[in-house]
């Protein structure tokens, strides 16, 4: 993308922030997260309802240079959902062009083939505890690499033996990493991890660890 066209081009900004990745393969890691606004997406124990409405039209070269101000190594373009903005694609190659680390959180609602390959796509599969397990888009695990990881938020028993048919039948841990989370609230952590133990599943627990840090608010 020419410079011009990095300066028109706009996506619509719940917030931009700086903090230790909770979740996914860099937990822990200092990050900065650009959060789009908007989604398609009305899952019940979702934690972002503020970024369906409101937030502020930015710039590529706009949103480049509030990230750039950080100075760190990782990116996370997240929502909401942001590849319901068209323009998301084209600033995750951009962030890629700046030399980032750049990972990509999506609800898996939306086709993920045309992503820039140098991104790591965690793809959250919704289960039928969400309310929104009819949205899933199961075509995008096509195109998943072992770059790649597949997260599901499990809600209840029910939850995580349904998780278990998709992980078994689309032989899902035989593609990328795959990422088992409690429901925030909803599950309690020790029984998913007995589960998990029992099982003797492929996946990595992960629960998320900027609630445990700042509790359920924005911009952590």
């Amino acid at each position: 993308m020419n410079s011009k066209s990095a300066q028109t081009t706009r996506l619509r900004i719940t917030e931009i922030f700086y903090s230790l990745q909770g979740e996914s393969r860099t937990v822990g890691v200092p990050t900065v997260f650009v959060r789009l606004t908007g989604c398609p997406l009305r899952c019940g124990y979702c934690d972002t309802a503020y970024a369906f409405s409101g937030g502020e039209w930015m710039s590529l070269d706009a949103i480049r240079e509030q990230v750039a101000g950080f100075g760190a190594q990782y990116v996370t373009v997240t929502g909401g959902e942001p590849l319901a903005q068209k323009a998301c694609g084209q600033l995750l190659s951009m962030l890629c062009d700046d030399g980032y680390q750049v990972s990509l959180e999506t609800s898996g609602a939306i086709d993920i083939s045309g992503v820039d390959t140098r991104v790591v796509r965690v793809v959250d599969i919704k289960t039928p505890g969400s309310g929104e397990v009819d949205k899933n888009l199961l075509s995008n695990i096509d195109y998943l690499t072992a770059s790649d990881q597949v997260k599901f938020v499990i809600c209840d028993e029910n939850d995580y033996n349904w998780c278990l048919e998709i992980l078994r039948q689309y032989q899902l841990a035989d593609k990328c990493e795959v990422l088992f989370s409690p429901s925030h609230g909803q599950l309690d952590a020790t029984a998913l991890a007995e589960w998990i133990l029992r099982d003797r599943l492929p996946v990595r627990m992960q629960i998320q660890l900027h609630k445990l840090l700042w509790g359920n608010r924005a911009g952590v």
